[in-house]
């Protein structure tokens, strides 16, 4: 349970190097890599934290490599897995930057970045369609479907809708301890 600093940084290396679209795409791979290849989080551990990496400002791989870093190894874990996860984005952008006005208009590379598109998306579907499948109730469709409309079609701002549905969670909680302590 405790790995070694280097298998942290080329983890999160190597997932930060073969995902395109960013931290969403990234999920899927995070999970694979880190609840079911070695097992360092259980389903339900790996959920809370995507949650509360999605809820934090920032970027939401850094997020989670910070986090998943300072739970297994500490301060110096972050840090190796911050930078492994930063690393490949960084090389990559220094290298379009250099080479990207020069064939931004090439009907190759377009069509090459319309699949990208593509990918991305049913990448980040995939991964929120796990979390729900997990997460599977009536009243937690009702908060899906909520949520969207809420998003999608009412335009509240996500950073509201997140606060509103931490709020909720915790006064459900709070609400069921004493439901359950007055039952007994």
């Amino acid at each position: 349970m405790d790995p070694a600093l280097y298998k942290l940084f080329f983890s999160f290396l190597k997932i930060g190097a073969f995902t395109f679209g960013g931290g969403y795409a990234m999920i899927p791979l995070f999970e694979r890599e880190f609840v079911h290849r070695y097992g360092y989080l259980d389903e339900e551990e790996f959920a809370d934290a995507l949650v509360i990496c999605q809820s934090l400002p920032g970027v939401i791989a850094i997020n989670f490599a910070v986090f998943i870093g300072i739970k297994l190894r500490g301060g110096v874990g972050a840090l190796v897995s911050g930078i492994g996860v930063a690393l490949p984005s960084f090389i990559i952008i220094m290298v379009i930057a250099a080479f990207f006005f020069q064939y931004i208009e090439n009907p190759y590379v377009e069509a090459a970045f319309t699949g990208v598109r593509v990918s991305v998306i049913a990448l980040i579907f995939t991964a929120g369609f796990r979390i729900f499948r997990r997460n599977r109730t009536l009243f937690g469709v009702f908060l899906v479907a909520l949520t969207f409309v809420l998003v999608a079609i009412a335009y509240v701002h996500p950073f509201f809708v997140i606060l509103a549905m931490g709020l909720f969670g915790y006064v459900s909680s709070k609400t069921s301890e004493v439901v359950d302590r007055a039952t007994r």
